[in-house]
């Protein structure tokens, strides 16, 4: 009857009995020891999908000292109050540099409409965001956006490299319902127009031709036979033969997909699409997709998924469109001065660069224990920066290590899908970012941390620029053996995932991988249950396997120190592992030779007199044998000693 709404207690905790110190007085501090779980809440927990929803959540979730912060959570019903609310807004001040009004959480108070004002305050997706994706008529000559307009100009100088082939692998155990899944798979393909389209030239300029939908049958190779044994070798050898077969853009369907049969209730789906009509998050909607659909028609039911109202094709048409004329140019004018004078980051490589790139590639592996994982994690929350920023930042740091440089340029994936209309489209999104860190005056790790949120959160307010408009304007040195801009990649994979369940089967997802690098080095890393894992791939013509091994060991080691303690500058965060420093301070350190001890001159009569007629010395046309060559320097000797010398 007398406290305001938002101060009125959302949830209780029940205790067997109040935790008291030696004294008999409350033990607040044990009390503590329960706020440390998420209250249970009638909104599920949703992840965070932005870089800016990630930031206010772990600001949330420090605040108020809770686990996790879901982006549909109410900071109210949290436990959240007046208070608590000035901290967090003074947080937001402090990370993102602007100003919120402290009414403005009351107003919004979950991370998704809180992070959608902020992003306002800051200017993030200005021009874009304010006009709507209108549906075209398909009679119309559809252009390429200029994502797939760079794909499509690779794809003519090398069509049968399979560098942009997306594979996917996943065993499904249980009883599989072939004709359900089949149904599943043409329902995406008639709702997705992207997974229908090709690529042809109409008046010496590319366009998109859309496929009428049509009836996707699965072929079905049965691996039966062979003994269980050597089931894992055989798939494992198809999937690769899979993700390596070339597309023709203009002619093949640029989804495919088949079926191993290994027994009655063990089967393999393998799927491959061109990276031209999807993404890593297409993948995502894929998947989601799938689930709901073989649901539904394993038990007779009807689609459960709504129209989509755009498709991919509008949205490119869209794009070309709107980012022109002052917009253009306000994107342009920060990449430039932030891009000026771009330096290559020269690692130290196992040979020299050829003269042309061939994209040949192998990856290597690591997973990160849950420990580490979480002090990662929870480093990111107390300094207010995304784990994107700490693992970027800490890739750097490496970086910094192996080349001595102090500008380091590394480009990153991300999703741009920051209006409502494309979520859920499946197609060819996903925008390139050149980050770029100043290492100068050897950092502590805490200080090159901000420099990295600060590139960061410029370049996602300045993300509408495709990069294929950003090299095209920049006008770079360009080369057949290097990439435009930057040739090292992170990316911290985040997009929605959606549980791999259906109905009476248990699926599981194996590592395909299609022996191709669109790099020099890039470096995938994403959360799972158990830690973080990472994925180094390499060009194969510049590193060996053990070279990448030993840097995901550097790399693994260099977070352990940076958790330990994040104060301590780059230059002294220990990078080896205390193998190679014993290697270092033992084995390469014994350099102790027995040296002969006559002098020099006696050393060469000693050979004077070994082999007397050997060529010693070759000058211009003149050739002179050790004995002519000791007699010469006699005689210098002599006419030296003349002169006093």
């Amino acid at each position: 009857e007398k406290l305001p709404e938002q101060m009125i207690p959302s949830h209780f905790i029940l205790l067997q009995a109040l935790p008291l110190t030696p004294s008999g007085k409350l033990d607040k501090r044990s009390l503590v020891q329960a706020e440390g779980t998420r209250a249970s809440l009638a909104v599920q927990y949703v992840a965070p999908e932005t870089a800016t929803e990630e930031m206010l959540s772990g600001i949330w979730a420090g605040v108020l000292k809770i686990e996790r912060v879901g982006v549909e959570d109410n900071f109210f019903e949290l436990g959240g109050h007046s208070l608590l609310a000035t901290q967090v807004m003074a947080r937001v001040k402090e990370v993102f540099g602007v100003d919120v009004p402290l009414r403005r959480i009351f107003e919004l108070p979950t991370v998704a409409a809180l992070a959608r004002s902020v992003e306002a305050e800051m200017g993030m997706g200005q021009g874009l965001t304010s006009h709507p994706i209108r549906r075209l008529p398909r009679d119309e000559d559809l252009p390429l956006s200029f994502a797939q307009q760079r794909l499509w100009f690779l794809h003519q100088l090398e069509p049968d490299n399979p560098f942009y082939n997306m594979t996917a692998a996943v065993r499904l155990s249980g009883s599989l319902n072939k004709s359900a899944l089949e149904r599943t798979l043409s329902e995406i393909l008639r709702r997705h127009e992207a997974l229908r389209t090709n690529f042809v030239v109409v008046n010496q300029q590319p366009r998109q031709v859309i496929a009428l939908a049509y009836t996707l049958e699965l072929p079905v190779l049965d691996i039966s036979a062979l003994p269980a044994t050597e089931w894992e070798a055989e798939v494992r050898r198809h999937a690769s033969d899979e993700a390596v077969k070339p597309f023709d853009l203009s002619r093949d369907r640029l989804l495919r997909a088949s079926l191993l049969r290994l027994s009655d209730n063990e089967h393999v789906l393998l799927i491959t699409l061109h990276h031209i009509i999807g993404d890593g998050w297409s993948v995502g909607v894929l998947i989601s997709e799938v689930v709901a659909l073989y649901e539904a028609f394993s038990t007779g039911l009807e689609t459960p998924l709504p129209e989509l109202p755009i498709q991919y094709a509008d949205y490119a048409v869209w794009q070309r469109q709107w980012l022109q004329g002052e917009l253009l140019e306000q994107q342009l004018s920060y990449w430039k001065q932030q891009l000026a004078a771009l330096p290559q980051v020269e690692l130290p490589t196992d040979r020299p660069r050829p003269l042309a790139q061939t994209f040949r590639g192998a990856v290597h592996s690591i997973a990160l224990s849950a420990e580490l994982s979480e002090a990662l994690n929870a480093l990111s929350r107390r300094e207010g920066v995304t784990l994107f920023m700490t693992l970027l930042a800490a890739f750097k740091a490496q970086l910094h290590r192996y080349t001595a440089q102090t500008d380091i340029v590394v480009g990153s994936p991300i999703a741009n899908r920051h209006r409502n209309e494309v979520k859920d489209l499946i197609g060819f999104f996903v925008n390139t970012l050149v980050l770029r860190a100043d290492l100068s005056g050897n950092p502590t790790f805490l200080e090159l941390l901000q420099r990295v949120r600060e590139v960061a959160l410029g370049a996602y307010a300045h993300q509408d620029l495709p990069f294929e408009k950003l090299v095209e304007e920049l006008h770079p040195e360009r080369g057949l053996s290097r990439q435009p801009l930057f040739q090292i990649a992170f990316v911290l994979q985040n997009a929605p995932r959606t549980a791999l369940e259906l109905p009476g089967l248990s699926l599981t997802l194996l590592d395909v991988h299609n022996q191709t690098a669109k790099f020099d080095l890039g470096l995938e890393m994403w959360e799972s249950p158990d830690g973080l894992k990472a994925r180094f791939e390499y060009n194969t013509d510049l590193f060996d396997a053990d070279t990448i091994a030993r840097m995901a060991e550097h790399f693994q080691r260099l977070l352990t120190e940076i958790v330990a303690s994040p104060e301590q500058r780059i230059t002294e965060l220990r990078l080896l592992t205390e193998r190679e420093r014993q290697q270092q301070l033992h084995e390469w350190n014994q350099t102790a030779q027995n040296y002969p001890t006559q002098t020099l001159h006696q050393l060469f009569e000693c050979q004077v007199e070994q082999t007397p007629d050997n060529i010693a010395l070759v000058f211009e046309d003149e050739q002179l044998t050790y004995a002519e060559l000791n007699e010469r320097a006699n005689q210098l000797a002599h006419y030296l000693q003349k002169l006093g010398v």
